[in-house]
């Protein structure tokens, strides 16, 4: 009978065990994920990272896992800008849709300009927000 263990800190080495035993059986399953990460950086003058975009391309789709713009750029338009320039290289590695998720009002207002769609939501995720999961045809 198997022990278990229930740990706030896990080893990376533990948490490989467990992502790389899901990803074979996955890989077994449908196939191949073609996992790639994919960034679009915003650099200040002198050339730090002060916000962008990162996530991963796999199975034909893009996810967004994070996007940040300083609050000195909001407003500016730059949230569509670098999904445009994610969606693009999506695109170029053979996706067919996007997806997002957001508990931000702020942001869906953002996505949806940028031609997203919600496709579900969990409510009070955080307390007194709706969490909003978004997808885009490309």
């Amino acid at each position: 009978m198997p022990e278990f263990e229930l740990t706030a800190s896990p080893s990376p080495e533990e948490l490989a065990a467990i992502t790389d035993a899901l990803s074979a059986f996955n890989a077994g399953d449908v196939g191949p994920s073609d996992r790639r990460p994919l960034a679009v950086l915003i650099r200040d003058t002198d050339g730090k990272v002060t916000g962008g975009l990162s996530g991963f391309t796999a199975w034909g789709w893009l996810f967004t896992q994070m996007l940040y713009i300083p609050d000195t750029l909001r407003g500016t338009g730059l949230a569509g800008k670098l999904l445009a320039k994610a969606e693009e290289e999506a695109k170029a590695r053979g996706c067919h849709g996007a997806w997002i998720d957001t508990f931000s009002p702020q942001a869906l207002s953002a996505y949806l300009r940028q031609g997203y769609e919600v496709f579900g939501e969990l409510e009070d995720f955080p307390e007194g927000r709706t969490r909003s999961f978004l997808r885009k045809t490309l």
